[in-house]
């Protein structure tokens, strides 16, 4: 297979029909923070997403793909390796003097491609891990550009000296500092331009894009193209910049003739920063938001694009989840899987319209360091007694200003109904004790393997983070 993906590489002066079927080019686009309600197709107002809606159109929307966790760095991890993240010991968002990232012996998705002989690119941001061992290039990329972190992770955070004491922040290339306290408005069109150009670099031979936006994330930016374009302010501006981001992808695979033999993924690494209010997007009337286990938090956007495989304007309401990219990748591309256990399973069976499949059966929401706080089957979510962050107690902030947040508790398990309470509003768990003994099981058998905190169980199955020496 080796000899091939090299012959292949040569062989630029053929025509792409000739070379569609031997190989399938990965593109993941993943947005910061954009909420189950912040695309047209789903509901946005103020403003349209026509390239992602033409996406959605002519490929597989799925409307229960979850978080592996809803807080940025460890929903990346899980993307990245297709582990549930405490299981590799990553919790939380790690910023500038954090000491831990990604360990060495975890696989990334660059370096499950690179087995195979593909070209690996991220631009924008990383999040596993700042410190050099941990960036991009040490582990399975060749390109790199973009931040270590979150872009409000610098001096201009609106409650720097009184929360926070962040240092400038860092804009990468490589390895190397570009430079610091970047003008943000750049971002999402430098991401894209990088992004056009690997893919033309690219054309003959196998490449994987990760095309990670640093945007809606506050601080919000946006180039003088779509300042002042939607009706919703500076929030519709950049979700109409990050549109035209998709739309130039594309584009250029059409130009190229590289839709057949690309899979092209778009999602979010968790829901809206809700307390940011006209800064923040929508949950879509899921509850709460971004850092908590209900809904709002970790049940994100997903469509998925494969010309020629996705059945055009189809909607997979299958239990689906971002740790199951990385299998799903594996799976077509031949590359084989770690030797370490992962948690995703493959969405190819899903991606090609099998109606009977269900990779899936369940999902547990971990958050913080290793709280178990949930469990689903897709159906029903049996929620565990837990303290949480609510965003409904106070007024959300505006222009860029957070709004106040207060934590709430929830004294006793309750257990929902998404097929008709989406919102998880309604606790039925005496309506059904035979939905709610299944999933406890599955609970019980994942605090056997990765612990819980909150019944205070270690866990057989969980591995350390790497750490840098202090």
């Amino acid at each position: 297979m080796m000899n091939k993906l090299i012959l292949l590489s040569t062989l630029g002066s053929l025509p792409f029909a000739m070379q569609a079927a031997d190989y399938t080019n990965f593109i993941i686009i993943n947005l910061d923070d954009v909420g189950y309600g912040d695309f047209s197709f789903n509901g946005a107002y103020g403003y349209t997403t026509p390239n992602i809606d033409q996406m959605a159109a002519e490929g597989v929307r799925f409307t229960h793909f979850l978080a592996g966790q809803p807080i940025s760095g460890a929903s990346r991890a899980g993307l990245l390796t297709g582990c549930y993240p405490n299981r590799i010991g990553f919790a939380g968002a790690p910023g500038p003097d954090s000491d831990y990232g990604i360990h060495p012996e975890e696989m990334t998705m660059g370096e499950l491609l690179k087995q195979k002989g593909y070209s690996t690119a991220i631009f924008g941001k990383w999040h596993l891990g700042s410190q050099k061992q941990f960036l991009p290039l040490q582990n399975g990329f060749d390109e790199y550009y973009g931040l270590p972190y979150s872009n409000d992770m610098w001096p201009y955070h609106p409650q720097q000296g009184e929360v926070f004491n962040f240092p400038d922040l860092p804009t990468y290339d490589g390895n190397e500092v570009a430079g610091y306290n970047t003008d943000q408005s750049r971002f999402t069109t430098d991401y894209t331009a990088r992004s056009v150009n690997f893919i033309k670099k690219n054309s003959n031979k196998p490449f994987f894009l990760y095309l990670a936006h640093s945007m809606p994330h506050v601080p919000l930016a946006v180039s003088d193209k779509f300042k002042g374009k939607s009706e919703q302010g500076l929030y519709g501006d950049v979700m109409m910049e990050i549109d035209w981001s998709v739309g130039e992808v594309l584009k250029t695979l059409r130009e190229l003739g590289l839709e057949e033999n690309t899979l092209v993924v778009l999602t979010s690494d968790n829901g809206p920063w809700a307390n940011y209010g006209n800064h923040a997007g929508s949950a879509g009337g899921l509850r709460e938001a971004k850092a908590t286990t209900f809904d709002g938090g970790n049940r994100i956007p997903c469509v998925m694009y494969w010309k020629g495989k996705t059945q055009p304007g189809t909607t997979c309401n299958k239990l689906a989840s971002n740790i199951d990219l990385f299998p799903t990748l594996a799976e077509i591309s031949g590359a084989p899987l770690p030797q370490r256990k992962i948690d995703g399973v493959s969405l190819l069976p899903l991606i090609k319209g099998e109606k009977e499949a269900n990779p899936r059966e369940s999902f547990v929401y971990y958050y913080n360091k290793n709280d178990l706080e949930a469990v689903t089957d897709g159906k029903f979510k049996l929620v565990f007694p837990h303290k949480y962050v609510t965003y409904g107690a106070f007024v959300p902030g505006n222009d860029g200003q957070p709004g106040q947040l207060t934590n709430l508790q929830l004294y006793k398990a309750e257990m929902y109904d998404l097929r008709r309470d989406p919102g998880e509003r309604y606790d039925v768990i005496s309506q059904y004790p035979e939905e709610a003994a299944k999933l406890m099981k599955v609970a019980d058998r994942m605090r056997e393997e990765l612990g819980d905190n909150l019944t205070r169980m270690k866990g057989k199955e969980r591995r350390e983070p790497g750490m840098v020496s202090r």
